[in-house]
């Protein structure tokens, strides 16, 4: 099985986020604060790192196309849209959770964690399902980088 580099990185940073997201929830519970602090920053850190590695391979790259089944592919599509909508509602309210928990706002930090962390859960359980069907399950598509698609090469 021959899987691309960047991909597995990547997505080795997204579970490690979740995983700092899940001890950071068990640190809180724990009311220790300063522990909770330190992962959240960590979980933050490695979800920045996924999305620098992810939008470099995208704009440089490319992003690889579905390379299962032609009758599975609406299914595949379906579920990317999904895993980018929930990727991109838990990317946007992690920023509004980090920022009410560095201003001392407790309450709303209080409100959206919660929230947030599930959405991050799955975002990260989805992303792996794209990556196991792009990588593992079925050899992925052809690859275009955005950079070739808008000059045309």
């Amino acid at each position: 099985m021959n899987v691309p580099l960047l991909p597995t990185i990547s997505t080795f940073f997204i579970v490690l986020s979740a995983i700092f997201v899940a001890i950071g929830w068990n640190l809180i519970r724990q009311r220790k604060i300063e522990a909770h602090k330190k992962m959240m920053i960590a979980a933050a850190v490695s979800a920045l790192i996924f999305f620098i590695i992810y939008l470099s391979r995208t704009v440089f790259i490319g992003n690889t196309a579905f390379g299962g089944p032609e009758h599975l592919k609406i299914y595949y599509t379906i579920f990317l849209i999904f895993h980018i909508t929930l990727a991109t509602v838990g990317a946007v309210l992690g920023i509004f959770t980090l920022v009410a928990g560095f201003k001392n706002n407790l309450a709303r930090h209080r409100k959206l964690g919660p929230v947030t962390s599930i959405i991050w859960f799955f975002t990260a359980i989805t992303g792996v399902a794209v990556y196991l069907l792009l990588y593992v399950f079925y050899h992925g598509g052809e690859t275009t980088s955005v950079i070739k698609a808008i000059l045309g090469l």
